[in-house]
């Protein structure tokens, strides 16, 4: 295991720091001390929690410069982007903090005694909802407030009543560990235990291997790569006691366009898919990778893609993508993107970048049949990159659905008006999504009740769950049945002991 990590400018690639990493002996006291701070946490009421996120939302805001400036040099995101992100990731632990204080983690299902011999009769039961414990949380490089340190899966450990240990990105070392101050400044203010939120660093694998092999951990939610995350999986279920893991994994979010929709606004649409396609660099888990048009419905439909193609192509020429996070994800973009055209896709946007510039967008176009075919052409591209796919009827579009498997989204544009064909688009794109739009573009994701960000492997390892939204403090829950619980007991109606 490296005893070091360094961080660096993500414009320049010039080192900015280097850091200590954790030792073995770190992650087992990370682990050891989130177990200690435990039986407090979950014991805890819904106002103490509040008050907690709450704090830690006011002190993001307070020290915003300091964490916007470091962020920006580590990830090359930009001011604009970077205080957005605060903005959401501030509201998301209030949003989290207002569960709490409501009673959100305390739901309780009463089932009163009915009278007689089973089944219809039976005794009075309480189904109780309680933390699972403490829970590893792996951090996100692509959003370093939102999904990092102190991002959705924090917000909704904590308003649960579990303590976290973070896994921190190497991609943004420093910002990490400055958030993490921040954290520890806010516990001590409030009386709570170092313990309750802890972090461990580090470039190698090992360090995220050891951290969900530790015996205190209950569970694991982590945003990432299919790879990373499936590895992580397999540790998780391996272990002595398995425990639950909330992957939110890659993801190439297909966008149905359907030729009404093309004739009524394809400008207008192709002006929006490319702010999509580019937005921060391409480097969201919800950027629109795979472009369905359909060559069929009507005569023109046809022609129709044909334009619109190439008023995606002009609309992607006046985009002018930043630097990518790190080396090593432009490393990947650049291969990506080759493996396309070993695949017999043919480019229609591909301008080289010039020497130490960021990467410049990239459109491709195959066949159905082809993508359908030949397994690289659905692998994720993390970057401002898309891939045309171009369907011969309703039927193979649901085939190109089937073989992508499964998606954090599906966009289907023109399913206004109902038909049997978009009623079977529709039931297609829900089988393999967790989110199936309208209008609009699949990147953006509102933290809000009905909110899923979850789908179908290979999005995610728990498609019944989500890492965005009200329902994500699920997750850190778990239901136990109180079977003719004294009165004292029901009196708490949900309330921990």
């Amino acid at each position: 295991m490296s005893t070091h990590l360094t961080s660096y400018n993500a414009r320049t690639g010039e080192t900015l720091a280097t850091l200590t990493a954790s030792t073995p002996q770190d992650i087992d006291a990370a682990g050891t001390a989130a177990a200690a701070a435990f039986p407090l946490w979950q014991a805890s009421s819904g106002t103490q929690r509040a008050t907690l996120l709450r704090a830690l939302a006011a002190g993001l805001e307070v020290d915003r410069e300091t964490f916007v400036v470091l962020a920006n040099q580590e990830t090359a995101l930009g001011p604009v982007r970077l205080n957005g992100e605060l903005d959401r990731t501030a509201f998301q632990l209030r949003r989290f903090a207002d569960m709490a204080e409501r009673g959100a983690p305390f739901d309780y299902l009463d089932d009163p005694a009915v009278a007689g011999a089973p089944p219809a009769g039976h005794p009075a039961m309480q189904r109780w909802s309680v933390p699972v414990g403490p829970v590893a949380v792996y951090a996100a490089s692509n959003f370093p407030f939102a999904f990092s340190v102190l991002g959705g899966d924090t917000a909704a450990a904590l308003a649960a009543g579990c303590p976290v240990v973070i896994k921190a990105h190497p991609g943004h070392p420093q910002l990490s560990q400055q958030t993490w101050r921040l954290i520890q400044q806010v516990l001590a203010a409030q009386s709570l235990p170092a313990g309750l939120v802890g972090i461990v660093q580090g470039a190698s694998n090992e360090v995220g291997v050891q951290l969900v092999r530790h015996p205190a951990i209950a569970a694991a939610a982590f945003t990432g790569s299919t790879r990373g995350g499936a590895a992580l999986a397999a540790e998780a279920a391996a272990r002595p006691h398995p425990i639950p893991f909330y992957g939110e994994l890659g993801s190439i979010n297909p966008v149905i366009v359907l030729p009404d929709e093309l004739q009524a606004k394809g400008a207008e649409l192709a002006t929006t898919l490319a702010g999509s396609i580019t937005l921060g660099c391409g480097q969201f888990c919800t950027n629109p990778g795979v472009i369905v048009l359909l060559d069929a419905m009507q005569a023109d439909a046809k022609a129709l893609n044909d334009a619109f193609v190439q008023q995606l192509v002009q609309a992607l020429d006046g985009q002018n993508p930043h630097a990518m996070l790190t080396q090593g994800m432009r490393k990947n973009f650049d291969a990506g993107v080759a493996h396309w055209g070993e695949a017999g896709a043919t480019f229609v946007v591909n301008e080289d970048a010039a020497a130490g510039q960021p990467p410049r967008p990239v459109l491709a176009q195959v066949s159905a049949q082809d993508f359908i075919a030949k397994a690289v052409l659905r692998e994720e591209v993390f970057g401002p990159s898309s891939l045309v796919v171009r369907a011969a009827s309703v039927a193979q579009v649901l085939q190109v659905l089937q073989a992508v498997g499964g998606s954090l989204t599906v966009t289907v544009w023109g399913a206004q008006v109902d038909s049997a064909d978009v009623q079977s688009l529709v039931r297609g794109a829900m089988a393999m999504a967790g989110r199936v739009l309208f209008a609009g573009v699949p990147t953006g994701v509102a933290v809000t009740a009905a909110q899923q960000h979850g789908g179908p492997w290979p999005s995610s390892t728990r498609p019944e769950t989500t890492s965005v939204g009200d329902a994500a403090l699920g997750r850190f829950l778990r239901p136990v049945c109180l079977q003719e619980p004294p009165a004292w007991l029901v009196a708490r109606q949900g309330r921990p002991l």
